[in-house]
């Protein structure tokens, strides 16, 4: 349903950006930005400022260990349980996480004091749906039933510096080369504590603080930096950047996540003026949570901090629009829809199955 108005609200908005008429009465263009996708990619001339609002949702179905799919009945018969020994534990893993819903909502706000520098800030709301099934007692693969776990709340806040190293070049030159960096951090505002009831193999529902994945913060000042070229080459695009996360301490709770290190690359074709079309790709290594949360104990997978990261590459495809007239006029649209094509896991771990991002954008 969620993904269903996304895409609603997306066609109704692209509908109402095309062009009615062939005047072109302001110096915007679609590809003047990269695929909503990407963040952090432009700077703004003394005293711009911009609003953004996006919306992402991503799936995760099934389990790999490394590259390999693997399926629940494996794993509860052949992963043994880390937490083996605690009153209550089973010698292996018992519960198994099938499918994975999260939507993000993303509110942003850009300032440039001056040429030289633009503030960036960006709160989100959180929603994550994830399926489990529950085998019954501690071996053999009859299944007990299922459940669903649902955190919801608001996320870390990013704060970002951006720096134009090329300059801010005119709009609607056909040849034009920009270089921003990012100055980043997470300001750890999202909950690490969030709980929500199970079921136990042993047919007991106690409520619990869920695992790692299913938390909305990390719990630490994270620094984010970043590197951006784009280009454009006539009605061709091209682009790079380089981000990274990376945790500062331990959080409350006794752990830190795994750093990510990220690298993307596009390019994209413009038609017309009021839209543009882009292909890219995206490269991401995370490592493993160091540390461990003594309330997050079970005999299943996303609760051993051994199981998280590892090496993931999404193809997508997007498109943008900018209204070119009237009350429209630099109002922007983006969509990109993507899914992973390698991903080798520190499993038993979900995989990803695809992503879709809708945003909007608009420059004052």
């Amino acid at each position: 349903m969620r993904t269903t108005t996304f895409f609603a609200g997306a066609i109704a908005l692209a509908t109402a950006l095309h062009p009615i008429t062939a005047a072109q009465a302001h110096d915007v263009y679609a590809d003047d930005h990269a695929p909503i996708g990407v963040m952090a990619d432009h700077a703004h001339k003394k005293g711009e400022i911009m609003f953004s609002l996006r919306a992402m949702h991503m799936e995760m179905e099934g389990n790999q260990i490394g590259t390999d799919s693997v399926t629940p009945d494996t794993i509860v018969t052949t992963i043994p349980n880390r937490f083996f020994g605690v009153l209550g534990q089973p010698p292996t893993l018992r519960i198994v996480p099938t499918e994975m819903r999260t939507d993000m909502y993303m509110l942003g706000a850009m300032y440039a004091p001056s040429d030289s520098v633009t503030l960036m800030v960006m709160g989100n709301y959180i929603e994550k749906e994830i399926d489990h099934i529950t085998y019954q007692g501690v071996i053999g693969t009859t299944q007990l039933g299922a459940f669903t776990t649902n955190p919801k709340g608001l996320g870390d806040v990013k704060v970002a510096a951006l720096f134009p190293l090329l300059g801010h070049p005119d709009p609607t030159d056909d040849v034009r080369d920009e270089l921003t960096l990012k100055a980043g951090i997470s300001i750890p505002t999202g909950s690490t504590t969030k709980t929500d009831d199970i079921l136990t193999p042993m047919g007991g529902n106690p409520t619990v603080r869920v695992p790692y994945m299913m938390q909305l913060g990390t719990g630490t000042w994270d620094l984010e930096p970043a590197l951006t070229y784009k280009a454009r080459r006539g009605e061709m695009g091209f682009g790079v950047q380089g981000s990274a996360s990376i945790r500062t301490g331990t959080n409350d709770e006794g752990y830190s996540f795994g750093d990510v290190y990220e690298g993307t690359a596009w390019v994209s074709y413009r038609p017309a003026q009021w839209v543009s079309l882009s292909g890219r790709v995206k490269a991401r290594t995370m490592g493993q949570v160091d540390g461990i949360d003594p309330f997050i104990v079970g005999p299943v997978q996303t609760a051993n901090p051994d199981f998280q990261g590892g090496d993931r590459v999404d193809l997508l495809a997007g498109v943008n629009f900018v209204g070119t007239h009237g009350a429209l006029a630099g109002h922007r649209l983006g969509i990109e829809l993507g899914k992973p094509v390698y991903q080798d896991l520190n499993g038993p771990q979900m995989a990803g199955d695809w992503m879709l991002t809708v945003g909007w954008q608009k420059a004052f």
